[in-house]
């Protein structure tokens, strides 16, 4: 089926803001979307001020043209691109939608590549791949190709992705960095390091790099923590004439400090503070974080009072950074006041950014500090996460009260709907409770993680050696590890035959 295919020769809450703003201030000129127009208003305000994915772009565009005004397709596009930044890709969908049912609005190959983007993802792969197959024959180019590899990366279809590359191949359209980009990061994100050199040997047969390929490069060398690979890629990408921007040196300076290797780590971040703008808001958080590296103080404060000239608020991720960064110096005093700022500013109570003051307090030893501030920001209307109880359970850990780490653990889990095992925290709590020959509560921990669809034969024998601790003798333990699909191994039978000349330990109908 893939060989008929090709016949021819990047926070929403945040955005919702942002475009809100846009829209009040296109609003003082006019009105709302489908009500008359008014002075100055456009197509594209009207669509921007949609904001909820559940009002309709369509009807916003039928209105329009009920007014007896024209659609022109510069400006949908322009509000795709807008959208599709924003994260509001519902919307941008709709737009894209509209457009084809326009005989007059001549769609091009890129126009059909940015719709199949926003099919994969709206929809999901099977209705992008379905997408392709409809699409004209004539639309089968380079740009949409390029656009399915990269649905396939993204989703990890690793067989599919691979395949149609090969297709590409054959077909003439490698002919620019773009889709061995996208496997290349499809190969980083699985750990398949290995893969990233064969690739690019792949795309000099035919082609040339690009900055994306080159800062891809050097992440896989910041991976393989090779300072003589990264400066050997960087002078390649001199030799290619490809400018570095930001990322290049934020990459760079971070591999330098890594190593140790800190006057050259400090001079790629000058290079890299040159590229800091508006434009490239996202250097500024890199920077904050690579002064903290360095312990450099001095820079840390200069560049966030920087940012605060630069910008007129700070989103939550850059007081994330802050935060986490003066943490790092354990001037908690600061970081409380820098929160308290993000406090009055921000409407998200984002649970990741208490977190931060959380977990200094508890990797500090003050759990008691941080539960009064569990209590503030519950009753702020921030509403605990899956990782604020998971601090609280290594917190209680510590102070070895394990009927509070039970209950944090439970709290934890029920703000999931899968839970990705964390071997270390469930060994950790079967340890500590191993220790005690507390029997009851390793019973119930199984129990919960049971619940979590995670039960190992390690957590089993710590099981068993609390029953041992606690010189007591568990029932059925075959058929409930038969049950859980957990096999025995020698430690287990070893076990066994030892907790098997105690009294019967009546906890175990627990699990029964």
């Amino acid at each position: 089926m893939l060989a008929r295919r090709i016949t021819g020769p990047a926070a929403a809450a945040a955005a919702a803001g942002r475009l809100l703003s846009a829209a009040a201030s296109a609003s003082s000129r006019g009105v709302g979307a489908g009500g008359a127009s008014g002075r100055g208003e456009t197509l594209g305000k009207r669509l921007l001020k949609l904001i909820y994915p559940k009002r309709s772009a369509v009807v916003v565009l039928r209105r329009w043209a009920e007014e007896g005004r024209a659609a022109q397709k510069y400006e949908l596009n322009r509000v795709v691109r807008e959208l599709r930044k924003y994260g509001r890709f519902k919307h941008a969908l709709e737009i894209c939608e509209w457009m084809r049912t326009q005989p007059e609005m001549r769609l091009l190959p890129g126009d059909h590549a940015v719709h199949l983007d926003l099919v994969a993802k709206v929809r999901g792969l099977a209705s992008a791949e379905k997408f392709f197959e409809d699409m004209p024959e004539r639309a089968k180019g380079p740009s949409t190709s390029s656009a399915l590899l990269h649905t396939y990366t993204q989703h990890g279809a690793r067989d599919k992705a691979e395949a149609m590359l090969a297709e590409m191949a054959r077909a003439g359209y490698l002919t620019c960095a773009l889709p061995f980009n996208h496997m290349m990061s499809m190969y980083m994100a699985s750990g398949e390091l290995e893969r990233v050199p064969e690739m690019i040997k792949e795309l000099r047969r035919y082609t040339r790099p690009d900055l994306v390929t080159y800062n891809i490069w050097l992440t896989y060398c910041s991976k393989k923590n090779s300072v003589k690979g990264a400066e050997k890629v960087f002078d390649l990408m001199r030799d290619d004439r490809v400018l570095p921007d930001w990322m290049t040196f934020s990459l760079l300076g971070s591999i330098y400090i890594n190593a140790g290797h800190h006057a050259r780590g400090r001079d790629a971040l000058v290079e890299m503070e040159k590229r800091a703008s508006r434009k490239e808001r996202a250097a500024y958080s890199s920077l904050l974080t690579l002064y903290a590296s360095l312990s450099d103080r001095g820079n840390l404060d200069r560049v966030w009072n920087k940012m605060r000239e630069t910008f007129r608020k700070f989103s939550d991720s850059e007081y994330k950074c802050m935060l986490t960064s003066l943490t790092r110096f354990h001037d908690i005093a600061e970081a409380e006041s820098v929160y308290r700022e993000w406090e009055l500013a921000s409407g998200t109570r984002d649970s990741r950014i208490p977190n931060t003051i959380l977990s200094y307090y508890i990797n500090n030893g003050m759990v008691q500090k941080a539960e009064s501030f569990l209590s503030h920001i519950v009753e702020k209307g921030v509403k605990p996460s899956y990782s604020t109880w998971e601090l609280f359970v290594w917190g209680y850990l510590s102070n070895n009260r394990t009927d509070k780490v039970l209950e944090c653990l439970e709290k934890a889990l029920s703000r999931l709907e899968k839970w990705e095992p964390n071997k270390q925290l469930a060994m950790a709590i079967f340890s500590k409770v191993e220790k005690t020959g507390d029997i009851e509560t390793a019973e119930k921990l199984l129990v919960m993680f049971r619940g979590a669809g995670y039960v190992t034969t390690e957590m089993y024998n710590s099981v068993l050696r609390t029953y041992a601790k606690a010189e007591l003798m568990p029932l059925i333990v075959d058929e409930r590890m038969e049950e859980d699909k957990v096999a025995m191994d020698e430690e287990t039978k070893r076990l066994l035959r030892l907790t098997s000349k105690y009294p019967i330990g009546e906890v175990s109908t627990l699990m029964s």
